[in-house]
């Protein structure tokens, strides 16, 4: 799903978010907008995974209406979602999972993640893709502890 296409089969059969696409350099204004709903957002990194390509985007009417930045760790297999948001006008239409599956399916190691322990519609939707906590970071969050949780 990287490579900008849209639709199409995961590894497991399972057809693929057609909403879901490589975010462009003409969705970065709208991605840095919607960072601002997410909980501690790192603006560099979001620099970052913009300049280099690795952002994923869901649209509606041809505009991100959510985004997911994954980042590979060099010295390791595996994949680390750094940020996920949707405009909290189009959360539960599926759109999270559509981008989470998007990375699990390309993923050649394990998947993680972090998340507030009192956000439980996250909590919930990792869980139903096979995420586990494998950790709790004191003090992660500036409003408290994080989970990290763990797919494969």
């Amino acid at each position: 799903m990287t490579d900008g296409s849209a639709g199409g089969r995961g590894d497991d059969g399972r057809a693929t978010d057609p909403r879901v696409r490589a975010a462009r350099p003409g969705d970065a204004d709208r991605i840095r907008e919607l960072q601002s709903h997410l909980r501690q957002p790192n603006a560099d990194l979001l620099e970052y995974g913009l300049a280099v390509g690795s952002a994923l985007v869901s649209v509606a009417d041809g505009r991100a209406v959510g985004y997911l930045l994954p980042v590979d760790a060099p010295n390791r297999p595996g994949v680390h979602l750094a940020e996920l948001v949707v405009d909290p006008d189009h959360r539960r239409e599926g759109r999270a999972r559509g981008l989470l599956a998007a990375v699990i399916d390309d993923a050649t190691g394990p998947v993680t993640l972090q998340a507030h322990p009192d956000n439980d519609a996250a909590l919930s939707l990792y869980e139903s893709l096979s995420f586990a906590v494998v950790d709790r970071r004191a003090d992660a969050y500036a409003d408290g502890d994080a989970l990290v949780l763990r797919r494969g």
